[in-house]
């Protein structure tokens, strides 16, 4: 492709028309490279650019009016921050806690679930102020090209969705040329590690996560070792909901910010996941997810003495499945609100006080304390006393329950 130059007033990967020009666009914008070179171009091609970001948990405030003044230096129309924390939770993140979903027994959804509510929220806005096209700065490598253009062709097929990095093949290095030649001389020199933060928990990408050999140095990970005593906490968890961390009560989305910070100072819910792609390639991600991991197998604990066996077992499939959909870029089809009904019904007893011990690099799930737990002494104890049949009654279920493979045996052998 022919680098594009400051005299170029042509759009860089295709003319727009007259007909065209000063017509709304929106772009989601994070500030990187990637969207930057987005704005400029869009821009100037003569496109009307309003920019939004939506804070799904990653951005500070002080982060939020940086954004904001480097979107007007690319020549943005308007600029707007969604504050989407608390719809975050509610939509997705408290599912994904009701099924304990690690994909592939490992990782979170941490970033595969921000970019579901994103794209949500980015093209409600679009919608709101009429827009006739909508942007994105993925290429055409990534799982967020997917997930992003399947949410805005289901929820607003009438916009146009641009996606000049993709449509262009385009290298950084063209990128960082095009932006200093049209006057943005910013510093793009690429950081060592991409690190992608939200409420759920933080992505890290390097060198190292692209071979299947290397693992993260201990400097790529953003929260360091504080504390080496140990340190006891209490979750309270009501009908499934993290509603209180020591004893202090606050709503699910806050209660998972104070146990990140408690949690990531003992440098937990460090890992690398290996997973499959939407688009079918093999790719590595390190993270950090200290209060998800945490709550994840704190809540599955309580779980394991408060639901019956056979819950736990249609839980376990159904979850899984409800993590690929999502991670798929699947969250508006129908079958997903089925699951979600499906997973809060479950949650109905799933209320106690679970005893996590924060410890450097791990945590330990001590035990828990609920009104419902079913490990109950009063029908018996596993392996000690029974309470609740006779010898007899004992001998009889075993005739019984066992009776089939009896049945078999003698048939077949």
């Amino acid at each position: 492709m022919k680098k594009a130059n400051k005299s170029d007033n042509a759009f860089p990967f295709g003319k727009m028309s007259e007909s065209d020009r000063k017509r709304k666009l929106v772009i989601a914008y994070s500030g990187g490279l990637d969207t930057s070179y987005c704005a400029v171009s869009l821009s100037k091609a003569g496109y009307d650019v309003h920019a939004v970001s939506v804070n799904t948990g990653g951005f500070s405030d002080e982060e939020i009016k940086t954004i904001e003044a480097n979107a007007y230096k690319m020549g943005v129309s308007t600029y707007k921050n969604i504050d989407a924390i608390a719809s975050y939770y509610d939509k997705v993140i408290k599912h994904l806690i009701f099924g304990n979903v690690l994909r592939n027994n490992t990782y979170p959804l941490s970033v595969s679930a921000e970019r579901i509510i994103q794209a949500i929220e980015i093209i409600e806005y679009a919608k709101s102020i009429d827009a006739e096209y909508i942007a994105h700065g993925s290429t055409g490598a990534g799982n967020d090209q997917v997930r992003f253009d399947m949410i805005f062709q289901t929820l607003a097929p009438h916009i146009k969705i641009i996606t000049p990095i993709r449509d262009g093949s385009l290298s950084r290095q063209q990128e960082i040329d095009y932006l200093k030649e049209n006057g943005i001389d910013a510093s793009w020199e690429k950081a060592k590690y991409s690190v992608n933060k939200g409420l759920w928990g933080t992505s890290v990408g390097g060198e190292e996560t692209l071979t299947s050999e290397k693992p993260l140095p201990e400097s790529a990970y953003p929260s360091q070792l504080k504390h080496a005593e140990e340190e006891k906490v209490t979750l309270t968890f009501l009908k499934g909901e993290l509603v209180a961390v020591n004893g202090i009560e606050n709503a699910s989305d806050v209660n998972i910010k104070v146990l990140n910070n408690l949690a990531s100072a003992y440098a937990i819910g460090r890992d690398i996941h290996v997973g499959d792609t939407i688009v079918g390639i093999k790719g590595r991600v390190g993270f950090e997810a200290a209060a998800a991991l945490v709550i994840i197998k704190a809540h599955h604990l309580l779980e394991k003495h408060t639901l019956t066996k056979w819950q736990l077992q249609h839980k376990d499939y159904m979850s899984n499945f409800y993590g690929m959909h999502l991670h798929e870029g699947q969250y508006l089809d129908p079958v997903m609100r089925d699951m979600e009904a499906f997973l809060q019904s479950s949650q109905d007893k799933v209320s106690g006080d679970v005893f996590v011990t924060l410890k450097p690099y791990y945590f330990t799930v001590d035990g828990i304390s609920s009104k419902h737990d079913l490990m109950n002494a009063k029908f018996g104890s596993y392996g000690e006393e029974n309470k609740g049949w006779t010898a007899e009654e004992a001998k009889g279920f075993i005739k019984i329950v066992g009776n089939q493979n009896k049945i078999y045996q003698q048939v077949n052998f």
